[in-house]
């Protein structure tokens, strides 16, 4: 069978999750996974590349009602996809699956509040930028980021879910410009006061 892409399961997936691990451990930091997602072919390069880093067999996932998608990830990770409460990781396409998905994704426990599920979102271009104000671990008291408006509408319906401290979920965004952005479930935000601003030419 003829391989469609050049990705590297070893040193490209290294580069990602190198790449993820700083966007996580500094929220609001937008880092690029573009010579990895390069690599990979369609419109879901940059969701193949993260599966294909935080992805093996034992990790469930869902791609949600995206049957090209589920089996594509299936067929590159051999991950198992489940139901969207059972995930650990839930890939979304669209803006009107989120509330659903958050009131069902796992938020994990007291006792473990690791075990909650992190939402893969892929963000549209041409979208609107915010400057919000976040704090919380890996921010240095309150730092203001510039984020896409849906960043902060799916953060502000992150914290609408009012989750018990630490529970939640993590958010890792994919931004039009390969770029990845992550917002780990302690972090919170609130408005800047500055409002909306154009991101073209960024």
């Amino acid at each position: 069978m003829k391989q469609l892409h050049t990705f590297d399961e070893v040193l490209d997936a290294q580069k990602v999750f190198r790449c993820l691990l700083e966007a996580m451990a500094n929220p609001g930091r937008r880092c690029s996974i573009r010579q990895q997602q390069e690599k990979l072919f369609g419109e879901n390069a940059d969701i193949l590349a993260v599966a294909m880093t935080l992805l093996d067999a034992k990790v469930p996932f869902s791609a949600l009602e995206n049957q090209a998608l589920t089996e594509q990830i299936l067929l590159l990770t051999h991950a198992k996809p489940v139901a969207p409460e059972e995930a650990d990781y839930v890939f979304v396409s669209s803006a009107n699956q989120l509330p659903t998905v958050m009131q069902k994704a796992k938020e994990g426990t007291l006792e473990n509040p690791h075990s909650s599920a992190t939402i893969v979102w892929k963000i549209p271009g041409g979208q609107l930028e915010r400057e919000v104000l976040l704090s919380g671990p890996g921010v240095k008291g309150k730092t203001a980021v510039t984020v896409p408006q849906e960043v902060a509408d799916a953060m502000q319906q992150r914290d609408a879910q009012e989750y018990e401290y630490p529970q939640g979920i993590d958010f890792i965004f994919l931004l039009p410009e390969s770029e990845l952005l992550c917002i780990p479930r302690l972090v919170r935000m609130e408005e800047s006061g500055y409002g909306l601003c154009s991101s073209i030419g960024r």
